[in-house]
């Protein structure tokens, strides 16, 4: 078993408060819920500043392979929104056998 985690650090455009943030980050996470239904994702740091935001998604799978991949797709899905710019994406794979 393996568990890929992905964190994502955003930056957003035109966002002037904390509303405003929501109403971007909201439609982002919802989208990754809907085209990836396997995968858990949240907003996950970041939550007192307007224009940045971290986004963290995780998903577990059988192989490596599987789990890179699902994160890849996820990771395009979101740099590709126009709204806002992808300043860092990280992932981290582990599996049953680390400590």
């Amino acid at each position: 078993m393996y568990v890929g985690a992905l964190t994502l650090d955003i930056l957003l455009g035109d966002v002037h408060s904390l509303k405003q943030k929501r109403s971007v980050v909201r439609p982002i996470i919802a989208e990754v819920q809907r085209r990836f239904p396997g995968v858990a994702v949240a907003e996950t740091g970041h939550l007192d500043l307007h224009r940045r935001t971290e986004i963290g998604i995780a998903v577990v799978s059988a192989t490596a392979a599987n789990c890179g991949g699902v994160l890849d797709d996820c990771e395009r899905l979101v740099a590709g929104r126009p709204e806002i710019e992808l300043l860092s994406a990280r992932q981290r794979l582990y599996n049953e056998d680390e400590d």
